[in-house]
């Protein structure tokens, strides 16, 4: 299989860590997103979403979706399972990794793309924004590209983005008072799910973090991190792989 994917994109560390669980062979391909690399008609032959990750299967199949893909590998090979048993307890997951999807994902996008992607688009003329935004197959993405090459995001925008990554934080806390990992006693997707945003907030405000005031998620995050998956799945710090990137 080959994975492209990008090293800091949230939804591509998800899929390397399920892949890393898994103990699963892939040939990793990154994907240069602020070159746009993700809209080329290669990539969109693979993802017609033209966002990373997508999985080329060893048949030439692609798959698309973090969420699908994980889920996707689960079934191809069982052991370790990453999902619970029971039908509703898969449902109850299935509704976690949705809610990080959809309201904490564009929260960290915010903040993400002001630091990694604006200072690069910002510099682009009128043509050549032109040119990026007709390849951009969806008109959120597309929204997204112009806030950052022509309308940054404002500051009072960026700290309210913050706060809506942080509600993920007392959620998770609510959801450890029975076991502890998120569903079901037990290692799954939705603590996969997790991981990339919680490695991103113990950048940006790590005293959310502090084990006196958010004990679970503390010890569930000081847990995950012990985990050889973790390691094997390459969660570089944010700021140290920009200064990479720029040196």
């Amino acid at each position: 299989m080959k994975l492209f994917h990008g090293w800091l994109s949230s939804a591509s560390r998800r899929v390397r860590l399920c892949l890393a669980e898994k103990g699963m062979a892939y040939e990793s391909v990154p994907v240069d997103l602020g070159k746009q690399e993700h809209h080329s008609e290669k990539f969109l032959a693979m993802n017609p979403n033209g966002v990373v990750p997508a999985l080329l299967l060893d048949d030439g199949r692609p798959l698309h979706e973090s969420s699908t893909i994980c889920e996707y590998l689960d079934d191809l090979q069982p052991e370790p399972p990453l999902r619970p048993t029971d039908a509703y307890n898969r449902a109850v997951m299935r509704n976690f990794v949705r809610h990080t999807d959809e309201k904490i994902l564009p929260n960290l996008l915010i903040l993400n793309w002001s630091i990694s992607l604006q200072p690069g688009a910002s510099q682009w003329s009128d043509a050549e924004l032109k040119e990026k935004l007709d390849r951009i197959p969806t008109a959120e993405r597309r929204e997204a590209w112009i806030r950052i090459a022509r309308k940054p995001y404002t500051v009072e925008e960026k700290a309210a983005a913050l706060s809506k990554l942080l509600a993920l934080v007392e959620k998770m806390e609510n959801m450890l008072q029975a076991s502890p990992w998120l569903v079901a006693g037990a290692y799954s997707l939705a603590d996969i799910a997790a991981v990339p945003f919680i490695a991103r907030i113990a950048e940006l405000q790590p005293d959310a973090l502090d084990a006196a005031s958010k004990p679970r998620v503390a010890d569930w995050w000081e847990r995950v991190q012990q985990r050889p998956a973790f390691t094997q799945a390459c969660f570089e710090r944010f700021d140290v792989a920009l200064q990479a990137r720029a040196a």
